[in-house]
C-alpha cells in the first residue's frame, strides 16, 4: 500500500476502477477521511454516528465509484458525504425527503438529467446560494427545508413572528432562485 501514496487521486481512483483493488480506493478515502468525518460531524452532532458514517460512506464509495463519472474527487466526496448524512437525517424523522426543487425552481428539470455531476453542481451551487443570503433568510430556510421545523416552531427558536418567518421563507426562496439562476449564466 506504500507505493499507491505517490500516485494522484485521478491515479488512485483509474487503478481501482481498472484492477478492483480496493487498496487504491483505500488510499484515496484515507486521504480525505478526516474531511468526511468533518461533515458527518457537522450534519449529524454525534462522533459516534459521524464514525459509523464514514465506514459507511466507505463502503458505498466501492459501488459508486464505479457509477458515477468523477472529475474532482475531494469536491465529489463532500457532496456524497453531506447527501448521506442528510439521508440519516431524514430517516431518523421518517418524513418525507427533501429535494432541491423544495428551495428553488431551476431552470431545468433536475430528473432529466442523466449526468449526476451536473446534479452535483448544482447542489454545490445551491449551497453556496444558501451561505450569501442574509442571516434570517438563511436561518429560516435551513430551520424550515434542512430540519423540517414548523413555521411555529421556527418562530419559538428564532424569535422571528409568524409571519416574519413566512416572508424570510417566501424571500429566501427568492432570492436563491436569483442566486442560483446567475450562477448558472457565469
Amino acid at each position: 500500500m506504500s507505493n499507491h501514496k505517490n500516485l494522484t487521486d485521478n491515479q488512485l481512483l483509474q487503478q481501482y476502477l481498472t484492477e478492483d483493488d480496493l487498496s487504491y480506493l483505500g488510499q484515496l478515502y484515507q486521504r480525505y477521511s478526516e474531511m468526511v468525518y468533518y461533515v458527518c460531524l457537522r450534519y449529524l452532532k454525534n462522533t459516534e454516528d459521524s464514525k459509523d458514517a464514514v465506514m459507511q460512506i466507505f463502503e458505498d464509495l466501492i459501488i459508486k465509484t464505479k457509477r458515477q463519472t468523477i472529475q474532482d474527487f475531494p469536491k465529489w466526496l463532500y457532496v456524497v458525504s453531506k447527501n448521506y448524512c442528510l439521508m440519516v437525517i431524514r430517516s431518523r424523522k421518517n418524513k418525507p425527503e427533501i429535494v432541491t426543487e423544495d428551495f428553488v425552481e431551476f431552470s431545468f428539470d433536475l430528473h432529466q438529467i442523466e449526468n449526476v455531476q451536473k446534479k452535483e453542481e448544482q447542489l454545490l451551487k445551491l449551497e453556496a446560494c444558501i451561505e450569501i443570503l442574509r442571516a434570517d433568510q438563511k436561518k429560516s430556510i435551513e430551520l424550515f427545508y434542512i430540519k423540517q421545523k414548523c413555521y411555529n416552531e421556527i418562530s419559538e427558536m428564532t424569535g422571528f413572528s409568524k409571519n416574519e418567518v413566512k416572508s424570510y421563507i417566501q424571500n429566501g426562496k427568492r432570492n436563491l432562485k436569483i442566486c442560483m439562476e446567475k450562477r448558472d449564466h457565469e
